[in-house]
C-alpha cells in the first residue's frame, strides 16, 4: 500500500514529496523497492525525527496498527494526518481493543478524526485534523449500501456479504499465513473479520439502529482486486430495478463510482489499477431479494487512491487530481 501511495503522490501535480520515512532501510532510494516508481527527485528514506514540520501540510501513514497513534501525538496542529491503518476508524476505543487486540493509546484524538469514504465525507474533511481511511472490504461494501440504508430501502437485519480479494489484501507474509495460496480459494476470519466492526459502526450510524452484518471474506489466487457480493432483502415497493435507478441517480456526481447496466455481471478487470468502484444491481428469483455486486482495486480505491482522493477533498482540490 505504501508503494502504491508513493506512485500516486509522485505523479500528483499539486504535491511535493519532502520526506519518505521508515524505521528500516534508512538512506535507501524508494526506487530500489519498486522500479515503477518514477524517481522525480524523491528523497531518500529517513527517520521521522528528521522532519521539519514547518515545511509540511499533510502526512500520510501506512503503518501497522498502533503506530499512527504514536505519530498523531507528536505532529503539530497545522499538519493534517491521513491514516491508512485502523487506528482511528472505530469511535469506541473499547471496540478497538476488542477487534485489534491492543489498547488505544491516543483516545483524546479519536474525536478529532473522521472516518472518510470520500463519496460520503468530502464536504467535512477540511475541518478534521485526522482523516481515517476505511478498510478495503468496507469501502467496496459501503459505497453501494450506505445510500440504501439511509433511505430505509433494505432490511438492515438481514445483510449478507460475500467478498473475494486478491492475496495482496492479506498483508505481509501471506505465504506463511495461508497454504497453497496461489492455487486455491480460502475462506478466512469467518464470522470474525476485523472489518465487520467498522461496517457495523457506519451502517448503524446512518440507520440509527444497531446493525450486525453477515460477512465472509475469501482470498483468491490473484494479486489485487476485490469483488463483494451482497444479498439483500428490500422493503415494500423497492424491487431490483428501482434500487438500480436510485443508486445510479445517487452516485451520478461521484466521479469514481460507476453503475453497470442493470442485471449484469461485473469483474475486477474493469477497475484494476484505478480508483473506480463499479457496482451492479441484479434481480433474483424472489421479488423482494436483490443481489448487488461491487468491484474495486483493493490497493487503490481500497487504500492509497482513496487516501489521495481524501487529501484532494480536504484541500479543496479537484477530486480527480492525480488519480486519472
Amino acid at each position: 500500500v505504501g508503494l502504491e501511495l508513493i506512485k500516486i503522490l509522485s505523479k500528483h501535480p499539486k504535491v511535493k514529496v519532502l520526506y519518505l520515512c521508515a524505521k528500516k532501510s534508512v538512506g535507501k532510494h524508494i526506487h530500489t523497492f519498486d522500479k515503477k516508481i518514477i524517481k522525480k527527485n524523491l528523497p531518500r528514506i529517513s527517520k521521522i525525527k528528521n522532519i521539519d514540520w514547518n515545511k509540511i501540510q499533510v502526512l500520510f501513514t501506512a503503518l501497522p496498527n498502533g503506530e499512527a497513534q504514536k505519530i498523531a501525538k507528536i505532529i503539530p496542529q497545522h499538519v493534517k494526518l491521513i491514516d491508512l491503518s485502523a487506528d482511528f476508524r472505530l469511535k469506541d476505543f473499547r471496540l478497538y481493543k476488542k477487534w485489534y487486540g491492543i489498547n488505544h493509546n491516543c483516545k483524546e484524538l479519536i474525536d478529532k478524526s473522521i472516518y472518510a469514504i470520500t463519496e460520503f465525507s468530502k464536504n467535512y474533511l477540511d475541518t478534521h485534523r485526522i482523516i481515517s481511511c476505511p478498510g478495503c472490504y468496507p469501502t467496496s461494501i459501503q459505497i453501494p449500501l450506505i445510500p440504501l440504508v439511509e433511505k430505509e430501502m433494505i432490511n438492515v437485519g438481514n445483510i449478507i456479504i460475500d467478498s473475494k480479494s486478491g492475496y495482496s489484501g492479506a498483508g505481509k507474509n501471506v505465504k506463511n499465513k495461508f497454504k497453497n495460496i496461489f492455487n486455491s480459494v480460502t475462506a478466512y476470519s469467518v464470522g470474525s473479520h476485523r472489518h465487520m466492526a467498522e461496517i457495523d459502526q457506519e451502517l448503524s450510524k446512518i440507520s440509527r439502529k444497531k446493525i450486525k452484518v453477515f460477512f465472509t471474506p475469501h482470498l483468491i489466487p490473484m494479486f489485487r482486486g476485490i469483488l463483494s457480493t451482497m444479498y439483500l432483502e428490500t422493503h415494500g415497493k423497492y424491487n431490483a430495478r428501482k434500487i438500480y435507478k436510485f443508486l445510479k441517480n445517487y452516485h451520478k456526481k461521484n466521479f469514481f463510482v460507476k453503475i453497470a447496466k442493470f442485471n449484469t455481471g461485473i469483474s475486477t478487470a474493469g477497475v484494476m489499477n484505478t480508483n473506480y468502484c463499479k457496482i451492479s444491481v441484479c434481480k433474483s428469483r424472489k421479488e423482494n431479494k436483490i443481489i448487488i455486486i461491487s468491484a474495486i482495486d483493493n490497493l487503490i480505491k481500497g487504500a492509497s487512491g482513496q487516501a489521495v482522493q481524501n487529501m484532494n477533498a480536504a484541500f479543496k482540490l479537484k477530486e480527480t487530481t492525480g488519480l486519472i
